[in-house]
């Protein structure tokens, strides 16, 4: 495992992000009916489409994906660089992940945490707290980076 990131970070990098990716993955795999029905907490889930199972579908695939490329990078990398670019990269797609739910729900359904259910919890609470981290550690508030045991410090 990368040793680069903070303890705090690398739980939540490492760990609760790639374990909340796998559940975006299997979510629609296992209802893929609750899963595109509960995207919006307001209203009442309809029979879906075939295009709308697809879509579904697919952006479970893309939750695996994610999952797969953060194990794949910050468990494989000791270069504070990558480990950067990668959570600026992700940074930003936090910020299209929240737009994009923003868009939908409106201003109203977005703050609206009381009438939040599970789906809303992960695509605005957990996402804004995975960019505040990202932010928090890029910004260098959540510690500084690890040397990574045999790699050799620039001078």
């Amino acid at each position: 495992m990368s040793t680069v990131l903070p303890a705090f970070p690398r739980l939540v990098f490492t760990v609760l992000e790639p374990l909340a990716c796998i559940g975006g993955y299997l979510a629609p795999i296992l209802d893929t009916s609750s899963f595109a029905g509960s995207q919006v907490p307001t209203i009442t889930p309809t029979p879906l489409t075939s295009t709308t199972q697809v879509l579904a579908l697919q952006l479970g695939n893309c939750y695996g994906l994610i999952a797969l490329i953060a194990i794949g990078v910050l468990y494989a990398t000791s270069e504070p660089k990558v480990v950067r670019n990668y959570l600026i990269a992700c940074a930003i797609a936090d910020v299209g992940h929240l737009w994009a739910t923003y868009t939908v729900l409106g201003y109203a359904n977005f703050v609206d945490v009381k009438g939040w259910n599970s789906l809303a919890w992960g695509n605005i609470g957990f996402t804004l707290f995975l960019f505040v981290t990202r932010v928090g550690y890029l910004m260098g508030f959540l510690g500084k980076n690890r040397v990574a045991a045999g790699a050799k410090k620039l001078v």
